[in-house]
């Protein structure tokens, strides 16, 4: 008896507890500031990053973009997923009680054999009428009627049902920090795309000016030839200048086309949906903003995929439970209670009452090391998330360094640009002068023109790539979402009382 009672005592210590690894938040460490160089700018809203630009066709399509991107959609689609496997997963561990109701109807064949025997018994005449006194004849009918309601409820001793749930509320969360990951590298792409199309206006306005430039200028040498004042060598270099310039313009105007096209599918519209709207789109940018990056800690907050992969950690630890959990007995509870009777009119009286109870258990014995090796397998899974959460938060210190790095030498290269360029302005001007009164050749004046030509479009790309790499650093920096997400709660909803269409 004491025997007994203490397994009794240690099975009942065992059950109710929540079996394998409670999850712990992963520490990371991240240095205490960043080893790239930071602009004393004003901080600015990270979740509206692209209005700091001042430019409000990029506020207007960023905006558009996180309403009408599929991929934004189809983020949100795993949201609304991920919450409704967390509802499948709340019922794991809770009773379920159905409700039942029928009729039966049993003919009997003639030919059974128990026809004297009924009647032996009182059993009623040899017609098809029904039955009599209880017992029903050969070739006669009886109806049943029953209606009543089952339960069932296996009991989580074990925690699986705890593990499981952890495991949804986890991976909800993920998907919700996914979603607005998507919307992070949304608005990065529209801001790279948009900022190389100005890129390519700018480009396309500086070369046609050259080109009339150089037309003009041809039309000079052409006129001057003619009176004999100039060799017919100089038109023809003049001329050739202006093939080389006009050459240059078509390959631009096909790559801001491409922008377009990229522009109107982040919108989740037709490739060409955009193009009279970005054509009147030629006002001047303003300078690209310089913006602090904070401190590297402020990542483990701030950047989607890191909130994201820490919740896929926990997901993870939390599944090993559950594998952990099968490796013990399941135990379940099963009630039956129904009114039975061959007659409708009797189903509802007390005597009706049918009831049937049941309990079960599931002990594991031989499963070949399946149960073991599965439990293995999770905590493989476990290591795996781990390690893809350090090397997101990695990715992100890197991504941040990379993006200061490149901000930093580009700032430095713009001034050296914008020096350079007045420098060859001046330059042009004066070999321009001289040409005209005869002191140098023509080749002086062609060169001059190429070189502030070159140095106009190097700054115009210099400027356009600071936009970009500000942009880039604030994707680094996680910027692009607010609490409230890239998509309306409306949208993310879990209606679970949505008819179920029929396929």
């Amino acid at each position: 008896m004491r025997r007994q009672f203490a397994f009794a005592a240690s099975f009942l210590a065992l059950a109710g507890c929540t079996v394998g690894p409670d999850y712990h938040a992963p520490k990371v460490d991240v240095p205490a500031r960043y080893v790239e160089q930071q602009p004393s700018g004003a901080t600015v809203d990270p979740a509206h990053w692209w209005t700091a630009f001042g430019d409000p066709e990029l506020t207007s399509l960023i905006e558009r973009a996180l309403a009408g991107n599929p991929d934004i959609a189809i983020a949100a689609s795993r949201v609304r997923q991920a919450r409704l496997q967390e509802i499948e997963a709340r019922a794991i561990g809770l009773p379920t009680v159905d409700a039942q109701a029928g009729a039966t109807n049993i003919h009997l064949s003639k030919n059974a054999g128990f026809s004297e025997l009924a009647r032996a018994f009182g059993g009623g005449s040899s017609d098809n009428s029904g039955s009599a006194g209880g017992i029903t004849l050969p070739g006669s009918s009886i109806t049943t009627y029953a209606a009543g309601f089952d339960a069932s409820w296996e009991l989580d001793l074990f925690g699986r049902g705890t593990r499981t749930r952890q495991a949804a509320r986890a991976s909800t969360e993920a998907a919700v920090w996914n979603q607005r990951d998507a919307a992070v590298t949304l608005a990065a792409e529209v801001a790279d795309a948009y900022f190389a199309y100005r890129l390519d206006q700018a480009q396309i306005a500086i070369l046609k000016n050259e080109i009339a430039n150089l037309e003009r200028a041809d039309q000079i040498s052409a006129h001057i030839a003619q009176t004999g004042l100039q060799p017919p060598i100089d038109v023809v270099r003049q001329r050739a200048s202006l093939t080389q310039t006009r050459a240059r313009l078509q390959p631009l105007e096909a790559d801001a086309k491409i922008r377009i096209h990229a522009l109107g599918t982040l919108l989740g519209k037709g490739p060409d949906a955009l193009s009279a709207e970005l054509a009147d789109s030629k006002a001047e940018l303003g300078p690209a903003p310089e913006i602090p990056a904070g401190l590297p800690s402020d990542l483990l907050r701030r950047r989607p995929d890191v909130r994201a992969a820490e919740r896929n950690l926990a997901a993870a630890t939390a599944q090993v439970g559950v594998a952990v959990a099968d490796l013990y007995p399941r135990f379940s509870l099963t009630g039956l209670a129904q009114l039975i009777s061959t007659s409708l009119g009797s189903l509802f009286q007390g005597d009706s009452v049918q009831t049937t109870a049941s309990a079960s258990a599931m002990f594991p014995i031989l499963d070949w090391g399946k149960r073991k090796a599965t439990v293995a397998s999770r905590k493989e899974d476990d290591q795996q998330a781990y390690l893809a959460y350090q090397k997101t938060v990695l990715r992100a210190l890197k991504d941040v360094e990379d993006a200061l790095a490149q901000i930093s030498a580009e700032r430095a290269r713009n001034a050296q640009l914008r020096s350079a360029l007045s420098d060859a302005e001046r330059t042009e001007s004066a070999v321009a002068a001289q040409y005209k009164t005869g002191f140098v050749a023509q080749d002086s004046l062609i060169n001059a023109q190429v070189s502030a030509l070159s140095a106009r479009e190097s700054l115009a790309a210099s400027n356009a790539k600071l936009r970009q790499d500000t942009a880039a650093l604030f994707k680094a920096m996680g910027g692009g979402w607010s609490e409230k997400g890239p998509a309306s709660d409306a949208e993310t909803k879990v209606d679970t009382q949505a008819p179920i269409d029929a396929q």
